[in-house]
């Protein structure tokens, strides 16, 4: 019993929380609270910069050999034949950045 009637009390406890906030959010939507601006953050806002639209980059092919080596290391890997639906390239310098880490840690450090 006592379990519950401390989860009764942390229910009651996070229903109060829940209220205030919502209030809170509501005053600020109405302009009600004056919060002081973050560090460095502009007081008034930023006049829309016109800016050329970027051009879109043109759609790299995948060949369909591409797609069948693709298709058969998904097959391989999970064990059953899998249907692609869409491939994407995202770019992504996550590669490069841990080629990196892991040569630096291989360097012996003097001290």
């Amino acid at each position: 019993m006592t379990k519950n009637k401390d989860l009764a009390e942390i229910l009651e406890q996070v229903q109060k929380k829940l209220v205030s906030l919502s209030e809170r959010i509501e005053q600020l939507e109405k302009g009600a609270l004056k919060t002081p601006p973050a560090l460095g953050a502009p007081t008034a806002p930023a006049a829309p910069t016109k800016k050329a639209a970027p051009k879109p980059q043109p759609k790299p092919e995948i060949s369909e050999e591409e797609l069948l080596a693709v298709s058969a290391a998904l097959a391989a890997y999970l064990g059953v034949r899998v249907h692609i639906k869409q491939i994407r390239l995202i770019g992504s310098s996550a590669w490069a950045q841990q080629g990196r880490v892991s040569i630096q840690a291989s360097h012996i450090l003097h001290n």
